[in-house]
């Protein structure tokens, strides 16, 4: 039989690298890769132009498809982007804005549209930890370092209660300036790369804020899946299968590879106690500190679907069972 003939585009990740170089390929599959610098570009022509059979896609651009009249994507249970967030907020330091619940009241830059899926994570945090829910906030919407508009790849939305606008601006240098209280993104913003003293973390201590939290949740949490055509799926009766074993096998290349340098304490990397950091996250890890599949990451998912229709991005609470391919519910 003939391989199937696939698009699947992702970004570089280091756990993605075996697929790209062909290392690790998906069984019966003859698959091109494609990339992009900004993830977020993968994001927009998949979800305008379906240019891919299979991409990574930002789980809230996600779950924005499934409101669609006929959702053109189903979802595995595969997740490249995953990143603790309370690094991705800072604060103007002459906002006086010294703990979490002085964000109340105050104006809040986030990058691209309300509802990301650091932004997502960071109000649930806000909301659930620290009291202050989406709309004590008034919110702006924009590009970090270069004017941008909102995407519109996806609808615009949020709840009439919360006020939103498009900044008239870049948001990095109008949180420098003092223009805009906080910002949240996933990128830091260049005033922040270049050290000035006009800009702090909401939380100083981030790693080990983000380490107690970790330590109290058991939640790493996720930002992007991955998603198909779903008429490729029905098309393809196994074909989800076997692209979750593939994606895992490439996963887990890159887990070995990082085990076999163990014994040279990471000495590929050019980042001086790179080795140290690895050991110490590890003892902070469990086993199998990265999964794919549904079972361990029911709590995570079931968090994030709470935070998202919390935030009023969804007219009902959805189930973990509602994302995935029928036939991947049991991994």
């Amino acid at each position: 039989m003939a391989p199937i003939t696939l698009s699947v585009a992702s970004a570089r990740y280091d756990h993605m690298r075996a697929l790209f170089d062909g290392t690790v390929t998906f069984d019966g599959v003859d698959a091109t890769l494609h990339s992009a610098d900004l993830v977020s570009d993968i994001f927009d022509r998949m979800v305008r132009e379906q240019a891919f059979d299979v991409a990574e896609l930002g789980l809230t651009f996600y779950l924005r498809t499934l409101d669609l009249p006929d959702p053109p994507f189903v979802a595995l249970p595969v997740f490249p982007a995953r990143h603790f967030r309370h690094s991705a907020i800072w604060v103007s330091t002459a906002s006086g804005i010294e703990k979490p619940q002085d964000l109340a009241g105050r104006t809040v830059g986030e990058f691209a549209v309300y509802g990301t899926d650091p932004g997502v994570w960071l109000k649930g945090i806000l909301a659930e930890e620290h009291g202050v829910t989406p709309d004590r906030c008034r919110w702006v919407v924009g590009g970090v370092d270069a004017p941008m508009p909102p995407f519109d790849f996806v609808p615009f939305r949020h709840p009439s209660a919360v006020d939103v606008s498009a900044a008239d601006g870049p948001l990095g240098p109008m949180l420098e300036a003092g223009e805009i209280d906080a910002l949240i993104s996933a990128h830091p913003p260049r005033c922040v790369l270049d050290g000035s003293p006009r800009v702090a973390p909401l939380f100083p201590d981030t790693a080990r804020v983000e380490q107690d939290w970790y330590a109290r949740t058991g939640i790493l949490p996720i930002m992007h899946t991955v998603v198909a055509r779903r008429e490729l799926l029905d098309e393809h009766p196994g074909l989800a299968r076997t692209l979750l074993d593939g994606f895992t096998a490439s996963r887990d290349a890159a887990i070995a590879h990082y085990e076999f340098r163990r014994e040279t304490q990471q000495i590929d990397v050019m980042v001086p106690w790179f080795g140290d950091l690895y050991e110490r996250a590890r003892a902070l890890m469990p086993a199998e500190w990265w999964p794919y599949g549904v079972t361990g990451n029911r709590a995570t998912l079931e968090a994030f679907l709470r935070h998202f229709h919390d935030q009023g991005l969804s007219d009902r609470l959805r189930g973990v069972e509602e994302l995935f391919v029928p036939e991947l519910l049991d991994t």
